[in-house]
């Protein structure tokens, strides 16, 4: 009776094991099946051609009117897009265009002018300036680190120029933010990561040209167990980009999202450059998310290893470790993390490379969230001009920031259905089982013939 019983249950055990192959197999089948098509999953590459956003339309007022007539366009409080004019005529082109102008006395020539005459002068390490549109001047920045004599030196400079150069002392120091965005780490200091950028080849992150220099190795972590790429190119002083090549040669799930800290990320969709007066926000690996309004456009920031220019201003503050982080809004990828003055406690200046130019001059594309069915960026509240009122900006759509998953979400994702793994664990499982049933049956045979071995010989 007891070997009936025996008999019964490793019937049934393999029925069930032979049953569970087929339903696993069948699970198995039915989750590959169900993957979205590889193109509909990857992200999108855009160059700067395609941007989504331009600076707004005061940019393009100001290219048709000329330097010579006008002097920058800013984004008002209301939203509503300024003008600076230097005449009657351009200030009715500019109403015309559904725009508010505002006459000033020196024109984008004479503006530029001066920077010129600046940046001809003497280099002084702690020193920056910028084009101040709003107020029409051209603003000189001095750290605590420039003695008394450079800014007489500098002072004389800008008195020749004439009086719409402004100087400024500032607290702090004007300093690269080496030491998001996840953090990424290599000898030459921890920097953050910005956005994916392709070749259409490779996949590449771009940061920001201080980080390090060509054939710098990086890695996730402080104890360099997890390699992520190399420096392969970028430009340091003079701009302030770089291109990190993934090891693998791809930027892997989520490339078209920037981490905002907390297991949270934002979705770039385009590419384009901030106006004057635009809310922005930024992230890093240090600080997280942060926001602020950009002041100023085509700054110049002399650092103590090279002075760079075309920069971002900004009053969004960062830190050591906030380097090469992105800058953003609406889900538009706008510049990198270069460096600045004060910390995120006392508030201060913070410069960013526009990403548009690095894009350009590396021959890349950003790699944005792909749009069909996900849920992507919607617009922002507008303005009658198209331009959202600093206020109402947002850094964009959510999603989930790519990285090492939690043990909750390997769970989750194990109990999907629509996974191929719950279907190769129920075949892993019925094989076991099936082992396990020949391997108890041969030792029941042995036993039962030494039995009878020992029997037949006394």
């Amino acid at each position: 009776m007891r070997h009936a019983r025996r008999r019964v249950v490793r019937r049934v055990t393999r029925l069930a094991a032979v049953g569970g192959l087929l339903l696993g197999a069948t699970m198995v089948t039915r989750a590959v099946a169900s993957e979205p098509a590889a193109p509909d999953a990857a992200p999108r590459a855009v160059p700067y051609a395609a941007a989504e956003q331009s600076s707004g339309p005061g940019a393009g007022l100001v290219s048709r009117l000329g330097t010579s007539r006008t002097a920058g366009s800013w984004i008002g409080s209301d939203g509503r897009t300024v003008v600076a004019v230097t005449d009657e005529e351009a200030a009715g082109e500019v109403r015309r265009a559904g725009a508010e102008p505002k006459m000033v006395r020196h024109s984008m020539r004479d503006l530029e002018s001066a920077t010129r005459t600046l940046r001809s002068a003497p280099r002084v390490p702690g020193t920056a300036w910028v084009m101040d549109y709003r107020s029409n001047e051209v603003v000189v920045r001095g750290d605590r680190t420039v003695s008394a004599g450079d800014w007489s030196e500098l002072t004389r400079v800008a008195d020749g120029i004439g009086d719409f150069v402004r100087m400024e002392r500032t607290g702090g120091t004007f300093t690269t933010r080496l030491n998001g965005a996840r953090p990424i780490l290599s000898t030459a200091g921890r920097c953050s990561a910005g956005f994916n950028v392709t070749d259409g080849r490779r996949d590449f992150i771009l940061t920001a040209g201080h980080c390090g220099p060509d054939g710098s190795v990086w890695f996730a972590d402080d104890r360099a167990g997890k390699q992520i790429g190399t420096t392969v190119g970028g430009s340091f002083p003079g701009d302030d980009y770089s291109l990190i090549e993934y090891d693998g040669g791809r930027a892997g799930e989520g490339a078209g999202v920037v981490a905002i800290g907390d297991g949270k990320g934002v979705r770039i969709t385009g590419v384009g450059d901030p106006a004057v007066g635009q809310r922005v926000f930024r992230s890093g690996s240090t600080t997280g998310l942060r926001d602020g309004e950009v002041t100023a456009l085509d700054a110049t920031v002399n650092y103590p290893e090279g002075t760079v220019s075309g920069l971002i201003e900004t009053d969004v503050c960062a830190e050591p470790g906030d380097s090469g982080g992105p800058m953003f809004s609406e889900g538009i990828a706008l510049g990198v993390t270069s460096g600045g003055s004060g910390d995120c406690t006392a508030g201060g200046t913070t410069y960013f490379q526009p990403v548009t130019k690095a894009l350009a001059q590396l021959g890349v594309r950003l790699l944005v969230s792909p749009r069909a069915g996900d849920g992507a960026a919607s617009p922002a509240p507008t303005a009658p001009q198209g331009a959202a009122a600093p206020g109402t900006a947002s850094p964009g759509s959510s999603a989930p920031a790519a990285g090492v998953p939690d043990a909750s979400t390997l769970l989750s994702r194990l109990a999907d259905p629509r996974n191929a793994g719950p279907g190769l664990l129920v075949v892993g499982g019925s094989l076991v089982a099936l082992v396990a049933t020949r391997w108890l049956r041969a030792e029941q045979d042995r036993k039962a013939y030494r039995r009878r071995y020992s029997a037949t010989w006394g």
